[in-house]
């Protein structure tokens, strides 16, 4: 199928979405949420109202307007959405669609072709074949070339409803899954690195909206891994539209570690204080989990021994939703999302910061435990808490884009 745009300047975009029609009774409730995010999408532009004809969305544009290429290009961030199409509105006349299909399709280039026409309703006074004849015959007129019902290059859609049909070419691909914000609200760590951006746009598919943690290696590192994450949430900002990204100094809470545990196990114990740290930050957006972009044996303290003594620090559920990927896996979804050019610009990461040449692979909560008895746990937690630095981040098309505020460890969470 070609990919050229239309001629014509689009009146309307036709979405479909795709596992949200099996959800049965609950259904009505995944499409409200789809359309409040289709409305975030595309806040600023000519959006008039959203119908939802036959289980699928109208995007209808203010009368005058068209729904142009941006439209298009934020459409591509909505999970929820398994396909969208540019499409012109035309009275339910044969005439009418006839010569606006054929407008539509006479500067591409093309050598096979079908009509595909659908019927909202029976009652509607054109049934699809006659449609589907009727068109076929008028383009063959004018460019005879090969009319093939299976693997056509160029296929024509009408969608027919009460009062209009919609005429369109192009079937642009949309992300799938379900609408952000209908599976609740994860704390996800957000290291800099290549997976755990990925770990958060998988959570984001399966609709979750989520909260960012960035852990740094401050103040004994500079900024260069805020800069990074900054990055990344910004670019997570455009699938939610906006994103809370929470950055907690460490490097001291590390020194800390450094200077009073087993060299073996500082891995091990970084991470614990991660989770605890972050439990705490995930609760003020009433966050159900904790996501990370472990994925079993990449690393040192992602071996399974140690990813359950890891565990077993945490208040929250420890969800993993690259736990079964290889790193070339990993890298593809980065490269094919756009966060992979950010993630492997270089900076100083906490994770390697005092990282023992030869640490623990198989740690025993017993001894990770006994360990922990030298540190104010407690306390060191709430001092990196005391310093977090909360940044508000909005996706390119809202007009306050960043906001940074103080973190209060005292505060109680923030209402649902």
């Amino acid at each position: 199928m070609t990919s050229a745009s239309p001629p014509l300047a689009w009146s309307d975009i036709l979405v479909h979405y795709g596992e949200i029609a099996i959800k049965g009774k609950n259904r009505p409730a995944f499409v409200g949420l789809l359309e409040k995010n289709l409305r975030r999408a595309l806040k600023g532009l000519a959006l008039d109202k959203i119908e939802h004809p036959a289980g699928r969305l109208w995007l209808r544009a203010q009368e005058g307007q068209h729904l142009g290429q941006e439209a298009i290009s934020r459409l591509r961030y909505v999970f929820g959405v398994s396909s969208f199409s540019p499409a012109v509105r035309t009275p339910l006349e044969l005439e009418t669609i006839k010569e606006l299909a054929w407008q539509m399709v006479r500067d591409r280039s093309y050598q096979s072709f079908r009509v595909s026409a659908r019927r909202a309703y029976k009652s509607l006074p054109y049934p699809s074949q006659d449609v589907n004849r009727e068109v076929g015959s008028y383009l063959f007129e004018r460019k005879p070339v090969k009319i093939q019902m299976v693997g056509a290059e160029l296929e024509v859609f009408i969608e027919m409803v009460p009062g209009a049909a919609y005429v369109y070419v192009d079937k642009i691909p949309g992300l799938g899954g379900l609408p952000v914000g209908m599976s609740g609200t994860v704390g996800c760590l957000l290291s800099g690195g290549i997976d755990s951006p990925v770990a958060a746009l998988r959570m984001l598919k399966r609709g979750c909206r989520v909260v960012l943690i960035h852990f740094s290696g401050q103040p004994v590192q500079n900024k260069a891994s805020v800069e990074k994450a900054t990055d990344l949430a910004e670019l997570l900002a455009r699938f939610q539209s906006e994103v809370t990204l929470y950055v907690v100094p460490f490097g001291t809470l590390q020194s800390q570690i450094v200077a009073d545990t087993p060299e073996a196990l500082r891995v091990v114990l970084y991470r614990r204080f991660m989770l605890r740290i972050a439990a705490e930050i995930a609760a003020r957006d009433d966050a159900l989990a904790l996501v990370t972009g472990e994925a079993l044996g990449q690393v040192a303290s992602q071996t399974l021994a140690n990813l359950v003594a890891i565990n077993a620090a945490s208040p929250l559920p420890i969800l993993r939703p690259l736990i079964g990927f290889d790193k070339q896996e990993i890298v593809d979804q980065a490269k094919l999302v756009g966060s992979f050019e950010i993630s492997i610009t270089p900076d100083q990461d906490c994770c390697s910061l005092f990282v023992p040449p030869h640490p623990e692979t198989k740690a025993r909560l017993i001894d990770v435990e006994r360990a922990e008895k030298s540190l104010d746990v407690p306390g060191l937690c709430q001092a990196a808490l005391a310093q977090v630095e909360r940044l508000h981040l909005r996706a390119p098309w809202w007009p306050e884009r960043k906001k940074v505020s103080a973190f209060d460890p005292l505060a109680t969470p923030d209402a649902p």
